[in-house]
């Protein structure tokens, strides 16, 4: 029928007595054919749902695998930026180092004296340059008294009688 598929069922309780009933079977039989396109409707919808669903879950397969494909790639750009700047630190640790190096060799006594001599015109002290002075050693120092003011005076009276007093 128009190239739709479509499911019959009979009976087979109606061929038992085919020759006794004879004009009843016909009308049974046509009866119990039952043409069944729900259920083929049915079956259509539940393979369409489920392929609808393998689709999905492939889509999603494919999102989570792309994702993990990104993070990766993301994780070894990082490495990669964390390996060039490492590597930029080692080099500028190296110029430190010579810089440092460079740095004392200038400092060295010999080219400050070189340096001074050349540069600054200065020359060596010699032995009719330099003074001798003498300080005195003594272990006492003795510090003048400051003349009090009349206020001043008294305070100390008063704090004298006090600690004659205590004692």
């Amino acid at each position: 029928m128009n190239g739709s598929n479509v499911a019959y069922s009979y009976d087979d309780t109606a061929n038992d007595d085919f020759e006794e009933d004879n004009a009843e079977r016909v009308p049974q039989a046509r009866k119990n054919i039952k043409v069944s396109r729900n259920s083929n409707r049915k079956n259509n919808e539940s393979k369409n749902g489920s392929v609808l669903g393998i689709i999905l879950i492939s889509a999603l397969a494919v999102v989570l695998l792309g994702s993990v494909i990104y993070m990766l790639d993301k994780r070894n750009s990082v490495y990669n930026e964390v390996a060039d700047l490492n590597r930029q630190l080692n080099l500028a640790e190296a110029e430190n180092v010579r810089l440092q190096s460079e740095l004392e060799s200038k400092m060295s006594a010999k080219n400050v004296e070189d340096y001074a001599e050349n540069v600054l015109g200065m020359k060596k002290m010699d032995s009719s340059q330099i003074k001798y002075i003498k300080i005195q050693t003594d272990d006492v120092v003795n510090i003048p008294e400051q003349e009090q003011g009349i206020t001043a005076k008294i305070k100390g009276f008063f704090e004298d009688c006090v600690e004659y007093f205590r004692g």
